[in-house]
């Protein structure tokens, strides 16, 4: 064992701390919003989360941006009440479940969190329920406010134009990149192994052996470690496969093995909500043989020189024979993942090392030679080749070669100026109070600047 406790644990020892203080001490009020309070206890729960999760610095300051962050929610959600914006109990159990995964585990297993929490999950969970809720309908309402937004390209031109000339960003060489996987196809008999694996942890649970416990052991889903509990979700969530099997048992029924596109698995359903349903389940993942893997390679191989010789165009190729569906109907082009906007462009930075490898001495028109690869999303081996089709070198923003960046940049213009005049508005019509105390944060001095409903 490690002769010391990890940061994460100490952060998060602060969230313990700060429920124990507050079962002690008389909670105040620290602002009014319209009809709305925001408590002390709010601000404090939150900051220890921020603590938990690497946040550093001076805490008063963060604090001051807490209760900025808590006006702004309950100033959305004042407005999303009025709207009648609403948003589903299984929206609000999905977000409580994903931070609860991470504060479990930050702390290593479900007992350690309840015992610092000096509660159960399940109480915790429901003394989250109503900020979460208040939180999910903001964002929703801040979506609604900007989600018809757009710019022209006369609005991009003017923006880019209006941009000071000695402070244009600069980028550093980017590429457009084209792919064609092959993934590997076992074969029935060799598929046999990984059946015969995940009936023998079957059997496990059948014979006595705790469903969560073998889920935390064998699973080789993100499930694992928490009992391979998926939570609620309806027949949309998951595979055709997977939602027959969820929604065909009953409550506390082991599902036989049965195979999906991720592996064989078994399933276990815990609880029916209407048309919800609350499984865990194993997933044992079918991986490549080495006959399969050199079946894959003389296919990709018979496909690089057939493009390669011209027989076939690569755009039709990836059509065709392409295992990656996020390119193959995009003539095998790579999207760019981190714009908003639908762009081929793809700076070197965001390309994983395997990738820039194959590309960086090419030029544009060739093909880099078929070889393995790990997909870093999924962990899946294959093989690709890739097609340079152009290559940008540095250069300083221009609306040539930088539109989609300029215009993501314009339309976020526009967004911040909206949810700007959204906000001044609202605020200027909203009745809002903060406690002297927080009033030193010269962040806040303008909630109540030239607020003809607020109190000084």
């Amino acid at each position: 064992m490690k002769k010391f406790i990890t940061p994460a644990i100490v952060a998060l020892l602060c969230i313990l701390t700060m429920a124990n203080a507050q079962e002690k001490l008389i909670d105040r009020v620290v602002a009014t919003v319209g009809s709305n309070i925001i408590l002390q206890s709010e601000i404090d729960i939150q900051y220890a989360q921020a603590v938990a999760q690497g946040t550093k610095g001076d805490m008063n300051e963060h604090k001051c941006y807490l209760l900025q962050q808590l006006l702004t929610t309950k100033l959305l959600a004042q407005q999303a009440a009025i709207d009648s914006i609403e948003v589903s109990e299984t929206e609000v159990d999905d977000e409580i479940n994903r931070r609860m995964r991470y504060m479990t585990q930050q702390f290593g297993s479900k007992e350690r969190l309840e015992t610092f929490l000096r509660r159960s999950v399940l109480q915790y969970k429901e003394e989250m329920r109503t900020s979460v809720a208040e939180q999910l309908k903001a964002e929703r309402m801040q979506s609604t406010i900007v989600q018809k937004i757009n710019v022209t390209p006369q609005e991009v031109k003017r923006y880019f134009e209006a941009l000071n000339p000695d402070s244009l960003p600069k980028f550093n060489t980017e590429f457009e990149i084209g792919e064609i996987v092959i993934k590997p196809v076992l074969t029935k008999e060799e598929k046999e192994q990984f059946r015969v694996r995940a009936e023998g942890y079957r059997k496990q649970v059948l014979d006595g052996t705790d469903f969560g416990t073998v889920a935390r052991l064998y699973s080789e889903d993100g499930s694992a470690p928490y009992g391979g509990d998926l939570g609620y979700a309806t027949r949309e969530n998951y595979v055709k496969e997977f939602s027959a099997m969820a929604f065909k048992l009953k409550k506390g029924e082991v599902s036989p093995v049965f195979e999906t596109q991720y592996g064989f698995h078994f399933l276990q359903v815990l609880d029916r909500r209407g048309e919800e349903v609350n499984v865990r389940h194993v997933l044992v993942k079918i991986k490549p043989t080495q006959p399969s893997l050199v079946r894959t390679k003389e296919k990709i191989d018979s496909v690089y020189n057939l493009v390669k010789s011209g027989k076939i165009t690569f755009n039709t190729a990836a059509s065709i024979y392409s295992d990656n569906n996020e390119t193959k109907f995009n003539g095998g082009m790579l999207m760019n993942q981190q714009s908003n906007s639908r762009t081929t462009i793809i700076s070197a930075e965001q390309l994983d090392k395997a990738l820039f490898t194959a590309i960086d001495p090419l030029k544009p028109g060739e093909y880099s030679s078929p070889q393995q690869f790990v997909d870093e999303r999924t962990g899946d081996i294959g093989y690709r080749f890739n097609f340079l089709k152009t290559r940008i070198p540095p250069h300083e923003a221009n609306l040539n070669h930088d539109f989609a960046k300029i215009q993501e940049a314009a339309r976020m213009d526009k967004v911040n100026r909206t949810l700007s005049e959204w906000f001044e508005t609202r605020r200027l019509s909203t009745f809002i109070d903060i406690n002297t105390d927080f009033m030193a944060c010269d962040d806040l001095k303008i909630w109540t600047k030239n607020n003809d409903l607020a109190t000084n």
